[in-house]
């Protein structure tokens, strides 16, 4: 064999055996692991709480299923709807899913928690949803209020886990029990670093279920995975977080959500840029429209607003693994509307009314931090119990 054929065998095999390897670490969620929760599945009726994320490579898992003749009962969906079409805080009624005809029932508005009727034919519960791990992100507060459901009515719960792309740190003010809510649920941060499956672990050991209630719970963990993974998503987890840029801004920038600051809804980069009409200080102007699917009503509609671009704040994030509470100060301290700045809806999303009082008095980001503990190394220290994965 001459010796440049020999050479350029070599060179492939080598091709080969790298991209074998690459492939074998690559990070799978737990979905992936058919034959770890196949048979838990078999001959049982199922409720899958599900949504667009819920796949195998290109395929919903809904699909996977019934191509495996798993009797699927129903789905159960967020925020967003099943297929993760509709926008943030809009009212979805329950109903049938046109491709398969299997009811759906929407656990997002009024009816939040599954009710006893919900769950009387299902003997299984199965969760798989794609979450960015930030407290006010309501898919971890779906998982939890369906685990309480099943701990009432002793129904087993299976996680099917995924990877938590801010799952590298934990950050924020704690939630204050005079400030629970649908975004706020739990005494935790605002930044977790847990995955669903140790968020659920938690939950159960600590007592956070209604009466103390213990679920039956078991899941399937990711492959390849540890809390220093970067994993970038390969469906945008909801409408307005179309990139990683928005996932690792969400937890800083979402505060802007209970002020008059507009966080680029209706625009190509949500929560990555911030203004509102007739700021008078900024490099950058965006006007908000309607976007199908995403926002169809976005707050100044048709207005120029003022603001800044913030998307170098995300290589900011990563680095020094703490979210940004700079923007939120300096916009206060620039705006002409300090009375009006806030909102109602700010309480809830800081999970405290200190955070506004705070702002309001002039105090610093390293002072406004410094409040936060012992309690956030408190649950840091907590937080140790339940992993499932590698820091």
């Amino acid at each position: 064999m001459p010796f440049r054929f020999r050479r350029f065998l070599l060179v492939c095999v080598a091709l080969i055996f790298s991209v074998s390897v690459l492939r074998a670490q690559e990070i799978l969620p737990g979905v992936y692991q058919l034959d770890q929760y196949l048979p838990l599945l078999q001959g049982k009726r199922v409720a899958l709480v599900a949504n667009h994320t819920s796949r195998i490579n290109n395929t919903h898992l809904l699909d996977t299923l019934l191509s495996l003749k798993v009797n699927i009962k129903k789905i159960m969906s967020p925020e967003h709807g099943f297929r993760g079409t509709e926008d943030a805080g809009a009212k979805i009624k329950s109903g049938k899913d046109k491709k398969t005809g299997i009811p759906i029932i929407s656990l997002y508005g009024a009816h939040q928690k599954p009710k006893p009727a919900d769950l009387a034919d299902v003997d299984i519960v199965v969760y798989d949803m794609q979450d960015v791990g930030v407290r006010f992100y309501t898919y971890v507060s779906t998982m939890r209020l369906v685990m309480e459901a099943c701990a009432e009515l002793k129904k087993p719960y299976l996680i099917l886990d995924r990877p938590n792309p801010n799952g590298f740190y934990v950050d924020g003010p704690m939630r204050d029990d005079n400030c629970k809510s649908f975004v706020g649920l739990d005494p935790v941060p605002v930044v977790y670093g847990l995955t669903i499956a140790e968020y659920a672990l938690m939950a159960n050991d600590q007592g956070w279920l209604k009466g103390g209630l213990k679920c039956n719970l078991s899941y399937v963990l990711c492959k390849n995975y540890s809390h220093s993974s970067t994993y970038d998503l390969p469906v945008k987890p909801s409408p307005n977080l179309p990139t990683m840029r928005s996932i690792y801004l969400y937890p800083s920038v979402c505060f802007f959500e209970g002020t008059i600051v507009s966080v680029g809804r209706g625009t190509d980069e949500p929560f990555t840029v911030i203004g509102y009409p007739g700021h008078k200080v900024g490099d950058y102007e965006f006007t908000p429209r309607s976007i199908k699917g995403a926002s169809k009503t976005p707050p100044y509609e048709g207005q120029l607003c003022n603001g800044y671009d913030l998307t170098y704040l995300s290589e900011h994030i990563l680095k020094e693994k703490k979210l940004d509470l700079s923007w939120v100060i300096r916009m206060y301290k620039e705006s002409e509307k300090k009375e009006t700045f806030f909102n109602s809806y700010f309480k809830n999303l800081a999970g405290t009314d200190q955070l506004e009082k705070q702002i309001r008095e002039g105090q610093s980001e390293a002072e406004i931090r410094l409040s936060w503990e012992p309690a956030l190394s408190e649950f840091k220290e907590k937080r140790k119990k339940y992993l499932l994965y590698a820091e």
